[in-house]
């Protein structure tokens, strides 16, 4: 309704997440990452949890899974290169990383520099960035 409507947009604005801000990344983003961004924040304010920015998620989901395993550096350049997209993507899967990283061999060198674990950190990074709210 147009008055759940207000409230969200009120809660956003509380969050730092301006109209004008807003409009800033609408331009810079896909309708499928907008429509990923905005159903996160959503179920976020759903569940009772605070609004995090985008970035700050990333960065802690990305600290978990380094201090988690015990990486090599050239598996951490990796892991860093795929933080990185992840900020500007909001959806990665082994879809998104063959095609990003085609260059290098996509996906399927990701997982080999990884020890065959892309799958796991994947699912891991999206587990650390959106947490299940226990019931």
């Amino acid at each position: 309704t147009r008055e759940q409507l207000r409230e969200v947009k009120l809660l956003l604005d509380n969050h730092g997440y301006s109209e004008a801000r807003l409009q800033s990344a609408v331009r810079n983003q896909t309708n499928k990452d907008i429509a990923a961004s905005i159903i996160g924040y959503i179920r976020r304010a759903a569940l009772g949890e605070p609004l995090i920015p985008f970035e700050q998620r990333v960065a802690g989901a990305m600290d978990r899974i380094l201090t988690q395993h015990n990486w090599t550096p050239n598996q951490r350049k990796w892991l860093e290169r795929l933080a990185k997209q992840l900020v500007h993507e909001v959806i990665i899967d082994r879809t998104f990383v063959n095609h990003r990283f085609a260059d290098d061999g996509g996906a399927k060198q990701m997982n080999k520099v990884l020890g065959e674990q892309l799958d796991t950190v994947l699912e891991e990074l999206n587990e650390a960035m959106w947490p299940q709210q226990s019931a």
